[in-house]
């Protein structure tokens, strides 16, 4: 096979690989809403189940990064992938909250994929190509789509305790697949003996820090609300769970299906401009997203007249749909920023971005729920996300926005 026909090879395995792995790591974003009914959770506790397997999946891609520069991607994500099998198909077992908290941390090993498969794919591919690659693998993450087709029809059929044992058996069936579909090419290994810790203190760079806050909007938003949106229509609405799924899915298909598109319009455009307009698109939305449902009344010549003012199903999911592309294209156009600026040290400093990231999609549904517990308005969640746009916006504004042309993406 031709260098060519190999790096095709690797990209469509490991995407495909990808897409399982995320549709199992947002598993808890519908089998915890029965699983929520029959232990009596409350949405802290809700949220805190959901965002268990994030946790594990954000830890470990520092690690599976710098393994993945020493060793390649083909024989860690082998690893990973089997790794993941077993826990998956244990959570059918699983009675108590306690179990499903620590099971739901082994079945995150899952979401540290992304770290693995970035500079795996990446190196194949030629510099002016690796911003769409990159994106095409990204596109994995479609899999949290994928879980709201799938799941919610196996749960109506067979119960919710059926899902983890079909995800073990895809799982297993995938891992297959990526091995004899994958290649390894020696040329493609960093002699990088540093330490975890050595990495972590890339954080030290400014850029690292800036690339990580942004991309805890981009990824860990598109997660956190990926978990979050189910039950949200659910209790919003009040839709069964299954058109619950399928309008959430609005949000998470495009979310990682046009990360692809992201990543050719960084490679045309620049990570700058991109990213740029990808969180006022952000923030325009958030905020519309974040008025609550309000009754009010005002006193006219005519007498008193009540008025409601809020988003009907239809408007919020457009608006969801409109955030789920910004998302796909964000979170392109933040590993362009880092083949850019460190094209030797891809795997290390993407397993740090994508902790950061992966860290947000851990703490946001835990805040969605203390927010909701709190207040009572469903909304809280997206004027929280609202907040931390505002804070990037500004920090980008003043590192990047005023010594660069915006709309050409080159410095002034």
């Amino acid at each position: 096979m031709s260098s060519r026909g190999k790096a095709l090879s690797v990209l469509t395995v490991s995407t495909l690989a990808f897409t399982v792995c995320f549709m199992v790591w947002m598993m808890f974003g519908v089998i915890g809403i029965p699983i929520r009914k029959t232990l009596g959770l409350n949405a802290t506790e809700f949220g805190l189940l959901t965002a268990m397997p994030v946790l594990t999946g954000s830890l470990v891609r520092v690690p599976l990064g710098v393994w993945t520069d020493r060793y390649g991607g083909r024989i860690v994500m082998m690893g990973t992938l089997l790794a993941c099998v077993l826990p998956i198909w244990l959570m059918s077992y699983a009675t108590q909250y306690w179990q499903f908290l620590v099971l739901g941390l082994f079945v995150g090993l899952a979401g540290g994929v992304f770290s693995v498969g970035t500079p795996y794919v990446a190196r194949w591919f030629p510099k002016h190509q690796q911003g769409f690659a990159m994106g095409v693998f990204g596109a994995g993450n479609s899999g949290a789509a994928v879980n709201k087709f799938v799941a919610p029809a196996l749960i109506v059929a067979f119960g919710w305790a059926v899902v983890p044992q079909v995800y073990a058996a895809i799982m297993l069936g995938v891992a297959v697949l990526f091995w004899f579909g994958s290649a390894s090419d020696p040329s493609h290994l960093v002699a990088n003996k540093s330490s975890w810790g050595a990495q972590l203190k890339t954080l030290k760079d400014p850029r690292v820090l800036k690339y990580c806050q942004y991309y805890s909007i981009v990824f860990g938003g598109y997660v956190g609300l990926s978990l979050w949106m189910v039950q949200y229509y659910v209790g919003e609405y009040g839709l069964d769970i299954r058109w619950a799924a399928l309008l959430a899915a609005c949000f998470s298909l495009p979310g990682g299906v046009l990360r692809a598109i992201g990543g050719y319009l960084s490679d045309k455009h620049g990570a700058h401009q991109v990213t740029w307009w990808v969180l006022w698109v952000s923030w325009i939305c958030l905020f519309l997203l974040s008025y609550p449902q309000t009754d009010f009344s005002i006193t006219t010549v005519t007498g008193v007249r009540s008025f409601h003012i809020g988003l009907n199903v239809y408007g919020f999911t457009a608006l969801m749909f409109t955030l789920g592309i910004a998302f796909a294209f964000g979170k392109a156009s933040v590993f362009k920023y880092i083949s850019d600026d460190y094209p030797g040290n891809i795997g290390a400093i993407s397993g740090v971005v994508g902790l950061a990231g992966g860290l947000g999609g851990f703490v946001l549904p835990i805040l969605f729920g203390v927010l909701l517990d709190l207040t009572g308005v469903r909304s809280s969640a997206f004027m929280l996300l609202y907040g931390v746009v505002w804070v990037s916006l500004i920090w980008m504004y003043f590192t990047e926005v005023r010594s660069r042309d915006v709309l050409r993406g080159n410095p002034a």
